[in-house]
């Protein structure tokens, strides 16, 4: 006859199987979906991404968000993105610049930090275009076309991003093309936990994708691009 404790370990051992066998089963379907959707973002952005040297030109230059410091500066990462997208309107490739970030507190503003940037290194302030609302990349990637208009961008991000930045811009009826940085590698922590995160977020990119969700915010037509392009 089985004491109490004994038929509490048997128990115990059945529910720590279980959850082992189902912990593995949602770690293997984790694992393969994010190998398929890691393929569709490379195939749906393969022969679109260049250098920058070789990427076609485009009406706009779409420069997405990242960390911006407490005392306004933008992170390396984010000032290796306005650099590239300086050099490719100084190149005539470009002929306006969409910076588009976080700007959901009011002592944090992305797009505003990135415009001071650019004006500082003197590009023209009419050439500068900010979208507040650009929380996460695909929200970037809709407000484009769906609030500013865009139609044929380049986009510029890091290379372990710009796959999926570029995938979901084409997604949202944007001819896009992307250039990728990969001067800020030096920062060696940094670059690996983004690229962790990276495979996460091109799961999400895939939902996000087949939902069709709307952005966060969207609104009227706003007419930057249209100016900064007619005034270029």
């Amino acid at each position: 006859m089985l004491t109490r404790p004994g038929i509490v370990g048997r128990v115990l051992l059945r529910v720590l199987r279980r959850t082992v066998f189902w912990g593995a089963l949602a770690t293997a379907i984790a694992i393969i979906a994010g190998s398929f959707c890691s393929l569709w973002v490379r195939a749906s952005a393969f022969g679109h991404v260049y250098d920058e040297s070789s990427v076609p030109p485009a009406p706009v230059a779409i420069v997405l968000g990242a960390e911006v410091y407490p005392d306004s500066e933008p992170s390396p990462f984010l000032a290796a993105r306005l650099d590239i997208a300086k050099r490719l309107l100084d190149e005539g490739k470009v002929k306006a610049i969409l910076v588009s970030g976080d700007h959901s507190r009011w002592d944090y503003d992305e797009p505003g930090s990135m415009q001071v940037y650019l004006v500082a290194r003197g590009v023209p302030a009419g050439e500068v275009v900010l979208d507040y609302a650009g929380f996460d990349t695909y929200d970037s990637c809709a407000r484009a076309r769906r609030i500013f208009g865009v139609r044929k961008a380049i986009v510029v991000t890091q290379s372990y991003h710009i796959d999926r930045a570029v995938t979901l811009c084409r997604g949202q009826g944007i001819d896009a093309s992307g250039v990728g940085d990969d001067s800020v590698r030096i920062y060696t922590e940094p670059w690996a936990h983004s690229y962790v995160r990276e495979q996460g977020a091109i799961v999400k990119a895939a939902y996000d994708s087949l939902s069709h969700r709307d952005p966060v915010f969207l609104g009227r037509h706003e007419p930057g691009i249209d100016d900064a392009l007619r005034d270029s």
